[in-house]
């Protein structure tokens, strides 16, 4: 078995192979290719003969690596045998990608002029007078009202950095297949040539009118905050940072699943988290809004506290705010340190910086959620021998804490209940709903979260968003309507000149 970063490491479909050869036509030829790959530590997944004859078989081996690198071991394995020849090779991965992931098709046939007439001109032209007239229209009779915009930037994708936005649109476009895929959701990709944050919400207002929603995606912090700060303040349609607040509300429903198995409440548990970008901020609002009294958070510098050089003579606003609302006991040191006695670890920081003995400090029925990508903070099966969950961002190993377990419902119910914004108890509402998805009876250590393709996921998610909307502005009503900022609670204000659909 191969091992990348210290965790083993375990051959996947992403890093799949077709290989084309041509192998004598012997007896032993399907043992000797398949023995080969995996002695090179890779996983044979599929094996077809396309031609035969009495001298030599032309097989199409599909073989599962770990990395590139590993698959260029494997087949370098399977030339090394006796009379076999590669002929050609074909990443399964990048055959997904070719043209692209997603598609626009008319909704009705274009057969004849009547047809013509009637989606274009000169019937088309009575529609757009109707919006002229009522801009409201545009929700009932475009795509608006089923749309999301993904936006980036392309300076935080994945695990890559800052690739630019050409580099990002594989990801945006597979995110914009998921919301299709999940909740029936209309997204599309919208990378942006743009770096500042005057300039990213200028591009983002410009093409507001076209969309219901914005997911803003990959878009490295600082900058991040100010820039949804911003689009929720001057667009009349819902920001949602799924990098933020996507992670947040799977993580509190994971958590809230978890504190269920172990028997303990949330506002009693002392949470270390590592962790104080875009990602560990969310989880850690979105937490204490949920009730968490004693949450403590790491960075690679130790221990957040106001009393930490850089955090007293810097002018990074979002750690002082976290240095003056978290950790009340006023603890220092590394997060080694904090971890002593803890009942939850949440990680979304680097790969590898705690090893099973650490975890062996925390308190009995310990919670550890080891959510860097692709490698965890700790080695899952390390931690697993002396905490009772472990959860990770993986899909393989129980309790993945993903995503598109929040993201596509959530924007199904904003967009089906013509929301406006985002505040903190629609998240919230999603993350219980989406701990409800588990059923007592199919609730333990390795199944506190559903899975990805669970059929109720999206749909219990976006009626719970649904509601929420349905509540708030219920609340609001019959007085001026208030947005609040999800987790920031800062007012919002608007103007007619700064309506979407205007």
């Amino acid at each position: 078995m191969r091992h990348n970063g210290g965790m083993s490491a375990v051959p996947s479909a992403s890093n799949a192979l077709t290989i084309r050869l041509t192998a004598p036509a012997r007896a032993t030829t399907i043992g000797e290719l398949t023995s080969a790959v995996a002695a090179a530590g890779g996983m044979t997944t599929a094996l077809d003969i396309s031609d035969s004859t009495p001298q030599a078989m032309t097989i199409d081996l599909t073989v599962a690596g770990t990395s590139a690198d590993h698959n260029e071991e494997i087949v370098a394995a399977l030339n090394d045998i006796e009379g076999v020849q590669i002929e050609r090779i074909s990443d399964r991965t990048f055959l997904a990608h070719l043209g692209g992931k997603i598609t626009v098709e008319p909704k009705m046939p274009i057969r004849n002029r009547d047809d013509l007439s009637l989606i274009y001109t000169p019937g088309v032209a009575r529609v757009c007078e109707a919006i002229a007239k009522n801009p409201e229209d545009a929700r009932r009779l475009t795509i608006k009202r089923n749309t999301v915009a993904v936006v980036t930037d392309g300076t935080a994708v994945l695990g890559l950095g800052n690739i630019g936005p050409l580099a990002a649109m594989p990801v945006m476009e597979g995110k914009a297949a998921l919301f299709k895929r999940f909740a029936d959701v209309d997204a599309f990709p919208i990378c942006l040539d743009a770096s500042g944050v005057e300039d990213i919400v200028a591009h983002v207002k410009a093409i507001a009118p076209a969309f219901a929603g914005i997911n803003l995606e990959d878009i490295s912090a600082p900058r991040c905050f100010e820039i949804e700060r911003r689009l929720r303040e001057e667009l009349d349609i819902p920001v949602f940072h799924d990098d933020q607040h996507g992670t947040a509300i799977v993580a509190v429903a994971a958590l809230t699943n978890a504190l269920r198995v172990v028997g303990k409440k949330l506002e009693d548990v002392q949470i270390v988290q590592s962790g104080a970008g875009a990602a560990g901020t969310a989880i850690m609002r979105l937490l204490m809004k949920a009730g968490a009294r004693h949450v403590t958070v790491a960075d690679v510098n130790g221990i957040v506290n106001p009393e930490r050089d850089d955090i007293k003579n810097g002018d990074d606003e979002q750690l002082k705010w976290i240095a003056d609302h978290t950790n009340p006991e006023r603890h220092r040191g590394t997060l080694q340190d904090a971890l002593r006695g803890a009942d939850v670890f949440i990680g979304v920081s680097a790969g590898n910086i705690l090893t099973g003995d650490d975890i062996a400090t925390m308190n009995t029925d310990a919670i550890v959620f080891a959510m860097a990508n692709p490698t965890p903070e700790v080695d899952p099966h390390e931690a697993a021998k002396h905490a009772t969950v472990v959860a990770t961002g993986r899909s393989d190993f129980a309790n993945q804490i993903n995503n598109v377990l929040v993201f596509p419902g959530v924007f199904r119910g904003l967009l089906d209940a013509r929301s406006e914004t985002v505040t903190d108890d629609l998240m919230l509402a999603a993350a219980h709903a989406l701990a409800d998805v588990v059923t007592p009876d199919e609730l333990n250590p390795t199944y506190i979260i559903p899975s990805v393709f669970h059929k109720d996921v999206s749909t219990v998610v976006a009626r719970a968003v649904s509601r929420a909307v349905e509540r708030d502005e219920q609340a609001q009503a019959p007085g001026p309507k208030t947005e609040a900022i999800a987790l920031m609670n800062i007012p919002t204000k608007r103007t007619g000149s700064q309506r979407a659909d205007a």
